[in-house]
């Protein structure tokens, strides 16, 4: 899957406790709860028994909508979207918002880019300033062919928040996986000649990370303190792992470690720099334990990780069963099919 498409994902899940305004009752909450957890045919069972108690029909169909999303069946998914979009009593409220944001995600899933952006073309035609829909409708034009789209949009998300260096950097992701990164550098760039004298370390250590100029990263980020900054941590680390340094790569994370153990993603990247240099367990060990971590949104990251280990390791028993109970909850990876294909031949 290509990044814009995780970040499409991503801004999606950030919207799931996003939309308020009218009491939840049970089963439709322990629905939602279950939809956070991955558990998808367990939320389907909790929507059936609000339906048989009559429960909110609305955020019946939305949470039916995202529970179906979640099992990749996106026609099920859009009919039940749209139904919850029927429903509205004709005042725009955050959740017809909300719900177009999932709808727009569902569309594009399902080949349906064009609807996509009509989604989202819905949302802006109300609010205009909404930098996110505007960031993502450039991603699905990219995704689609229509650079030229995409750059008028990227360019208004920019405007309207010059600022927010976390966007800059997802376009620019999202121009460097479509085969436009000298773009993406472009923005860099004129950031940095803008505002060389007011952005802070951190962001010119990561935009610097970016523009692959890895020395003038390291020494910008070195002014941070990595002991407690998680995300210079992750930044200097990663730009350690560009210069080939696993080493002393993999001492950030587990130094940040011993301060905080509630960030998954430094666990991550250290079992990665740990499989980089052949220690397969202590790399298990890594990913389990950012797998231990409450609230965490990189479950299938990890999970995945956690089967390559077993590979590595040559344990290809666990791997398979492991892959077989990922694909369960994830059964759109592609890569992990082939892969599946291949453990169950070991």
């Amino acid at each position: 899957m290509k990044k814009t498409g995780l970040i499409i994902a991503a801004a999606a899940m950030l919207l799931l406790t996003g939309c308020g305004g009218e009491a939840k009752t049970d089963n439709i909450s322990a629905g939602m709860e279950a939809i956070q957890n991955l558990q998808y045919e367990t939320a389907l069972q909790h929507f059936d028994a609000a339906l048989e108690a009559n429960e909110n029909e609305r955020q019946l169909c939305r949470g039916m909508g995202l529970a179906y999303m979640g099992l990749s069946e996106y026609e099920n998914a859009i009919a039940y979207l749209e139904k919850a979009l029927q429903l509205s009593d004709g005042t725009p409220k955050d959740m017809d918002f909300d719900i177009n944001y999932y709808l727009a995600i569902a569309y594009f899933r399902n080949g349906q880019a064009s609807d996509a952006i009509g989604a989202y073309d819905a949302i802006l035609a109300l609010r205009p300033k909404e930098t996110e829909a505007c960031f993502l409708r450039g991603c699905v034009k990219l995704e689609s062919g229509n650079y030229e789209g995409a750059k008028q949009d990227f360019d208004q998300a920019i405007a309207q928040d010059k600022e927010n260096y976390d966007r800059l950097i997802d376009i620019y992701i999202a121009l460097s996986d479509n085969g436009y990164k000298d773009v993406g550098k472009e923005y860099f760039q004129q950031v940095i000649a803008d505002n060389e004298k007011t952005i802070s370390d951190y962001d010119m250590g990561r935009i610097y990370y970016y523009l692959e100029d890895y020395e003038n990263a390291r020494n910008y980020l070195s002014k941070v303190k990595i002991s407690t900054d998680y995300e210079a941590s992750l930044y200097l680390g990663r730009t350690y792992e560009a210069l080939g340094d696993y080493n002393y790569a993999s001492s950030i994370y587990n130094d940040y470690t011993l301060n905080d153990q509630s960030q998954p993603e430094i666990y991550n990247q250290l079992g990665l720099c740990r499989m980089q240099m052949g220690e397969y367990e202590l790399a298990l060990s890594s990913f389990q334990s950012a797998m231990g971590i409450e609230g965490n949104d990189m479950m299938q990251t990890l999970k995945f990780n956690e089967i390559v280990a077993y590979e590595y390791m040559k344990d290809y028993k666990t791997a398979a069963a492991l892959m077989g109970d990922y694909l369960k909850s994830y059964p759109d990876d592609e890569t992990a099919q082939r892969e599946y294909q291949f453990l169950k031949t070991r």
